[in-house]
C-alpha cells in the first residue's frame, strides 16, 4: 500500500513536467520529437521505479528488525523470569533446609530449657526422668462442708502453691498420698511431713485419717526426698 502511494505521488508530481513538455513541443512537435519525449517519460518512470523499489526495500527491512527486536525482548525476559524462578526455588530450598537442621533443633532446645526450669521451679523434677510412670489413681468424690466427720487437708507444694481438699476422717489414709500424685508428685520421690512438729507422715495399710491423727484442718509439706537430693 505505501509503495502504491509513493508511485502515484511521484505520477502526480511528474504530470506538470509532462504537460509542460507537450506545450512546448506543440508548434514544432515531430515523430523525433515525440520519440526523445517518450524516452524522457520512461527514463523518468524508470527512476522513479529504481527509487520506489530501494524505498520499499528499506521500509521492508527495517520491519523485520523491529519485530526481530521485539521477539528477542520477549525471549530475553523469558529467560530472566525462568531465572528468577529459578533463583526463588533455591533460596526456598536453603531456607526450609535452615529451618530443619538449625532453627528447628534450637527452638526444641530452647523448650527443653524453659520446660526443666519450669519443673525445677515447681519442685517436679521427676517429670524429666523417663524412669518413673506416673500412675494417677482415682479419688473419692469430694464431701460437701456440710457432711459429718469432714476434715480439710492442705498441702504446701515444693513450688510455693497450696491445694486444699475435703476428706472423710474414716477413709484410708492411703488417699492423701493418692492426692499428692493426682497433682503432679509422685511418692517414689515425695513425701508428706506435717507442719508443727515437723515429721514425716507415716501412711500404714487399713489406717484411716483419723488414726493417723488427721481430726481436724491439717496443713501437710510435700517434700522432695533426701535420696533425690544426692
Amino acid at each position: 500500500m505505501a509503495s502504491r502511494g509513493v508511485v502515484g505521488l511521484f505520477l502526480l508530481s511528474a504530470l506538470p513536467l509532462l504537460c509542460l513538455e507537450l506545450r512546448r513541443g506543440i508548434p514544432s512537435l515531430g515523430i523525433k520529437d515525440l520519440i526523445l519525449l517518450s524516452g524522457r517519460i520512461f527514463l523518468l518512470l524508470a527512476l522513479l521505479t529504481l527509487v520506489i523499489s530501494v524505498t520499499t526495500s528499506w521500509f521492508n527491512s527495517l520491519r523485520p528488525s523491529q519485530v526481530h527486536l521485539k521477539e528477542g525482548e520477549k525471549e530475553n525476559e523469558k529467560r530472566q523470569r525462568l531465572v528468577r524462578e529459578r533463583q526463588q526455588e533455591a533460596q526456598g530450598e536453603k531456607a526450609s533446609k535452615y529451618i530443619q537442621n538449625v532453627l528447628k533443633p534450637q527452638q526444641e532446645m530452647k523448650l527443653k530449657k524453659l520446660e526443666e526450669r519450669f519443673y525445677q521451679m515447681t519442685g517436679e523434677t521427676w517429670k524429666l526422668t523417663p524412669g518413673h510412670r506416673l500412675e494417677v489413681p482415682d479419688l473419692p468424690e469430694e464431701p460437701s462442708e456440710t457432711a459429718e466427720e469432714v476434715v480439710t487437708v492442705a498441702l504446701r507444694c515444693p513450688s510455693g502453691r497450696v491445694l486444699r481438699r475435703r476428706f472423710i476422717k474414716s477413709w484410708n489414709s492411703q488417699v492423701l498420698f493418692d492426692w499428692m500424685m493426682k497433682i503432679g508428685y509422685h511418692k517414689s520421690l515425695y513425701s508428706l511431713s506435717t507442719s508443727f512438729p515437723r515429721r514425716p507422715l507415716e501412711v500404714e495399710g487399713g489406717l484411716s485419717l483419723e488414726d493417723i491423727g488427721i481430726t481436724v484442718d491439717t496443713v501437710l509439706n510435700v517434700e522432695e526426698k533426701e535420696q533425690r537430693r544426692q
